[in-house]
Order: C-alpha cells, then structure tokens, then sequence
C-alpha cells in the first residue's frame, strides 16, 4: 500500500485499524479494501488516526464509504485521535459531526454506546405496501 501503512488489533473485543504514515489518493482504493474486510456484521470500527500524517479528501472518502458500509450492518465507525488538520478537514467539507470523534483508542473503546442508546429511534421494519404493491426498497443491501 503506497504511503500508508495499516495494522488491525483488538481492544477489548472491538475491532481498531490504525493507520500511519500519510493516506492520499493513491493508497485510498488498497486501504478502504483493507479497512472493509475486517469488518463484521454489527461491529463498530475504530480508526486510530493518531499516527497518520497526512490525509486528502480522497482518504475522507473512503472512510464515509468504510462508514457507510458499518452502519448498513448495524455498526458504525469512530475515529480515534485524528490530529487538527485532520479535524479541519472534517470541519471544512462539512463532516465533522458525521464521524464519532474520540480523544483516543481507549476513549473510543470506553464511548461505544449500546445499540439502543445509539439509534433510539430505529424500530422493527413495518411494511407500508398496500396489496398488489410493492414494498419500497430499503436503503441499505447486504
């Protein structure tokens, strides 16, 4: 993976990928590859971005689609110490309340709320077709 270096590891049962060196257009495609298949059905992701020296919108990118992705299967993503220009960057295009953003590794471990508590509002799924119609599609396939 060109400029960026990935290693996964475990904490505490959750999932943590962290990420160094610096993540650009060029080692986007190879690192979200990466960053998916270690993901599972219901699991939140931790990204620790505490090493990671440079990333672009490209790199942003991939992490809302990893995003995406998690949340379609019932978990999610937080990221874990990303430095200011990381921050800025997630602020500048708008993002910066997309993401679960925590201090650290440990912190994220620790915030990772239930799955009531995180989506209170989601409920079994209802059917609203009428006979002879079709149901509307979901949002997410799996």
């Amino acid at each position: 993976m060109p400029g960026a270096e990935l290693k996964s590891s475990v904490c505490e049962g959750r999932v943590v990928v962290a990420l160094r060196g610096d993540l650009d257009v060029t080692g986007v495609p190879d690192t979200e590859a990466a960053i998916t298949a270690l993901m599972a059905r219901g699991q939140w992701l931790i990204i620790d971005m505490s090493a990671l020296d440079f990333m672009d919108c490209a790199s942003l990118g991939a992490l809302l689609g990893v995003q995406r992705l998690a949340r379609c299967a019932g978990g999610d993503v937080i990221l874990a110490a990303p430095h200011s220009y990381a921050q800025r960057l997630l602020a500048l295009t708008g993002k910066d309340e997309a993401f679960w953003v925590r201090p650290s590794v440990a912190a994220a471990v620790a915030g990772i709320p239930g799955r009531r508590r995180r989506y209170p509002w989601r409920r079994r799924p209802v059917s609203t077709a009428r006979p002879g119609r079709a149901a509307p599609s979901p949002t997410c396939t799996g």
